[in-house]
């Protein structure tokens, strides 16, 4: 009887053995208490790229986790939808260009690397309705406390008591929204983005529209379709049937305290890739990603292969054509386009019934009509009565022909065609953050949420989290951490031995 049973023990003891020495050593926990990810190949080098690296590298920096990591950018400069035009020989924000005094990993970001940080100023603001304005306030640089306590009883006359249910509105947003900067210990690492959500309290914002989500506050009709419509038009290009979370979000873009990189907010995602020893490969578009032999290898359309264990997607799908082996499948969805119009002149006020530029106030934002051509007009700088750089805003290209009717002098203008954000919907419907059920992650799943600078790292610090846990069963972070791993399949093809060969060379306002 004994005999019986020591042959198959001996057996499947030789077997484990066996199998165990024909998988790379790093990934055998009995032999390195450190499994490593030899490259993490990142598409993207926007926020959510380059907070990807940032948070690999200090999520691991204990266990030296992470080997390489790499970053392709189809264009010549970094940044992604964070962007700078010079005009006029100043520099202004094209893309993302205001950042909320909660944002904190924004704000940690500027800090760590010594960026300053500069706060926009106040001006005048006027609701136009293509024929009139219904409400204009006036600039506060001057006698700042009259001038505010002015602005707020033209705005309390003519929206009454239903101002005051504004802020507690987006208070809750934003309350809620903190629960994601908690500490490691009681923040769990999500899969999905529908759990991140729902753990934040915020899903049920992502359900309904924000017209409904503001009606059942008790907002009023005429500060709906007044006031909200003008912040969601400015920061999202979009009516008031945008998502409720989306529209929250965009309603915190009006609060004070509002700030901005000093230089472009651009700099953020180069600092953080410079800090990151991340190798970067600008003008590298990647055309493919296949899953091979427990590996990604990405081509690019210069003819470039690269191999690596994980592989993540930082920009968003909807637009870019990348094939994928497998392949892979995401809801639907399409980009809402802002067409971002720089000009260097002087409005002509005949066309906003004004005898004088002075009247027009330097914020001009407009309601929901389809006859109207731009979103909103601001003065980014003012040169002299005749002479200002002005940002214009608008769904549709701002054609030489409407210029000319909306200045009466053009020295210079800039056209950018932003796909800024998604076009929200409710109730929305999200990708998920493992894109292939290995380790193919989509950092920019979060943006069906909302699409901010703030949002981009949020999401990025969780996959960041994940890809540890999934890959490495990297446990130091968080006790939720221990538990994750515990549940999901460890992969022992993403720990490549360091000596791993490439096979290639080379190497919106938006919130």
């Amino acid at each position: 009887m004994v005999k019986q049973i020591r042959f198959p023990l001996l057996s499947i003891l030789l077997i484990i053995i066996i199998s165990s020495s024909i998988l790379p050593s790093s990934c055998n926990p009995q032999i390195t208490k450190s499994p490593k990810i030899n490259k993490v190949c990142i598409i993207g080098s926007g926020i959510s790229g380059s907070s990807l690296s940032h948070f690999l590298r200090k999520y691991s920096e204990d266990r030296n986790l992470i080997g390489e990591i790499h970053i392709f950018e189809r264009n010549g400069i970094v940044g992604g939808r964070t962007a700078t035009v010079t005009i006029g020989g100043d520099t202004f924000e094209a893309g993302g260009s205001i950042i909320h005094p909660k944002n904190y990993h924004a704000l940690n970001f500027t800090h760590l690397l010594n960026l300053k940080i500069k706060t926009p100023s106040d001006g005048s603001l006027g609701i136009w309705d293509g024929s009139q304005f219904l409400i204009k306030t006036l600039d506060n640089k001057n006698n700042r406390k009259l001038i505010s306590l002015y602005n707020s009883f033209r705005l309390f006359f003519r929206y009454g008591l239903s101002l005051l249910k504004m802020d507690p509105f987006i208070k809750t947003m934003l309350g809620n929204f903190l629960n994601y900067y908690t500490d490691l210990e009681s923040r769990p690492v999500f899969e999905t983005v529908e759990e991140m959500l729902k753990w934040s309290k915020l899903y049920n914002l992502t359900r309904g529209t924000l017209q409904e989500e503001l009606i059942e506050a008790g907002l009023a009709p005429k500060l709906i379709s007044e006031l909200i419509t003008v912040i969601t038009r400015i920061n999202y290009g979009q009516s008031m049937s945008i998502s409720g979370l989306a529209g929250a979000v965009s309603m915190a873009g009006s609060d004070d305290g509002l700030w901005a990189v000093e230089g472009g907010n651009w700099q953020i995602a180069a600092g953080l890739i410079k800090h990151s020893n991340v190798t970067l490969h600008l003008h590298e578009e990647i055309e493919s990603v296949s899953h091979i032999g427990g590996s990604y290898e990405l081509n690019s359309t210069t003819g470039n292969t690269y191999s690596c264990g994980v592989a993540v997607v930082a920009t968003p799908l909807d637009e870019v054509k990348i094939r994928f082996s497998p392949p892979i499948s995401i809801p639907e969805r399409r980009l809402q386009h802002t067409h971002a119009t720089f000009v260097r002149g002087i409005l002509n006020p005949g066309y906003f019934g004004m005898n004088s530029v002075v009247n027009i106030p330097e914020c001009v934002g407009t309601i929901e009509d389809p006859s109207l051509p731009f979103t909103s007009i601001s003065v980014l700088k003012k040169y002299s009565e005749d002479d200002m750089t002005y940002k214009i805003f608008s769904r549709a290209p701002m054609e030489d022909t409407l210029l000319d009717q909306l200045f009466r002098t053009v020295k210079e203008v800039i056209r950018i065609n932003w796909g800024a954000y998604p076009h929200y919907h409710a109730p929305e419907v999200f990708s998920p953050f493992v894109l292939d059920g290995l380790h193919l992650y989509y950092v920019n799943a979060f943006e069906n949420a909302a699409s901010t600078i703030e949002t981009g790292a949020v999401a990025a610090e969780n996959v960041a989290r994940l890809i540890l846990s999934r890959c490495c069963g990297h446990t130091s972070t968080s006790s939720h951490l221990r538990q994750f791993v515990s549940e999901v399949h460890f992969c022992p093809y993403c720990c490549f031995p360091s000596t791993v060969t490439d096979y290639g060379g080379g190497g919106g306002i938006f919130l």
